[in-house]
């Protein structure tokens, strides 16, 4: 089973994709599970969850004081701009795990001296918003790390999806058990690179963002 472990929607600030076209797009690709991963927020979940079609995973992507934490599994939202332990500890008290994201992004990863200096519950080894040495450096961290891995496209509009991903073992029917299988490495990752064209665009636009964000991270 394909699972993409990294998608927006239009519930984060720079997100576009509707609940719709979130299913719609998985099932043209034949993806059975996706983990929702808005900025700070954990509205999708409600609206997708018993759609019948796609294994949808309750998830957040926080910003923390020093970079992006994707919580997989959460009962709660988990709220933005706490230290990265604080964000940790919420997490595990929401029921979920936390995962370094996209960790050598230098606007929003924590960086490898925070990936490693904290107890993550695992590493986001590929992302298909990330360039390819960043991914090269990621997997490699991981391995280092030798905890749970996961991928994900990163998706903020729905052609996205799908880009990266992890496969799972076909039999899963529940969001329980794809966490399951992640949490006990029964997973393989894949995933697209962005290529130098698009890494400058989205570059520049998330400076100027970050700008006016008044140099806060999302």
């Amino acid at each position: 089973m394909k699972a993409d472990l990294h998608v927006h929607t239009m519930f984060s600030k720079d997100g576009r994709t509707t609940p719709e076209q979130l299913l719609k797009r998985a099932e043209e690709l034949g993806i059975g599970c996706i983990a929702v991963t808005d900025h700070n927020e954990f509205k999708a979940y409600d609206l997708l969850k018993d759609n019948g079609k796609v294994i949808i995973i309750p998830a957040e992507e926080v910003s923390s004081t020093e970079g992006h934490i994707v919580a997989l599994g959460i009962d709660r939202r988990i709220p933005p701009r706490k230290s990265i332990q604080e964000t940790i500890d919420l997490i595990h008290e929401a029921g979920g795990y936390a995962f370094a994201a996209h960790p050598y992004r230098w606007w929003s990863g924590l960086g490898e001296k925070n990936t490693l200096a904290y107890d993550f519950d695992g590493t986001e080894a590929r992302n298909a918003r990330s360039v390819p040495s960043a991914n090269r450096r990621s997997e490699a961290l991981a391995a280092r790390i030798g905890k749970p891995i996961t991928a994900g496209s990163d998706a903020h509009n729905a052609r996205h999806i799908g880009r990266g991903y992890v496969e799972l073992p076909d039999d899963i029917t529940t969001w329980q058990e794809a966490v399951q299988a992640i949490m006990d490495k029964r997973c393989t990752v894949s995933s697209h690179s962005r290529h130098i064209i698009g890494t400058l665009h989205y570059g520049f636009k998330s400076i100027f963002q970050w700008m006016f964000r008044g140099f806060h991270r999302m």
